[in-house]
């Protein structure tokens, strides 16, 4: 199984194709193309390269699902005695993407999610067909 490991955002994450991620607010669209190019190591089933510090001509192709918020987290300051107190909210902001292509330096596709998706949909397809069967015997009762 090919991946990579890409950069955004600070972090580095392992990707490899048809994998949804949350990362980091990226300013697109949503539906549109995102290109990373900071790949800092390219593994396929035969040979691996690493970067120094990233891999010169690689890059990530994803396409951006949704923006979305992180739940609530609460910040409360307290000074004892001094009947001081300060209650603030803060909701980080994340995109969802999914990897659609892994490229090498020489413009080779390493890995490619079109295969990958066509098994998922069958899958959910056969999961929802199940749900529909169950609810009609409930019904029937």
């Amino acid at each position: 199984m090919s991946f990579a490991i890409i950069e955004t955002g600070g972090k580095q994450y392992k990707v490899s194709a048809s994998k949804i991620l949350e990362i980091e607010k990226v300013n697109a669209e949503v539906g549109k193309t995102i290109k990373f190019k900071n790949v800092l190591l390219l593994n396929d089933d035969k040979n691996t390269e690493v970067g120094n510090p990233n891999i010169q001509g690689a890059y990530v192709e994803a396409k951006l699902l949704e923006n979305v918020k992180d739940r609530t987290v609460l910040v409360f300051h307290k000074r004892r005695r001094k009947h001081s107190r300060k209650k603030n909210g803060h909701r980080q902001r994340h995109s969802k993407i999914q990897i659609t292509k892994i490229l090498s330096k020489d413009g080779k596709i390493i890995s490619s999610a079109e295969s990958n998706i066509a098994k998922t949909k069958v899958a959910t397809d056969k999961t929802k067909n199940k749900e529909k069967t169950i609810t009609k015997k409930v019904l029937k009762k």
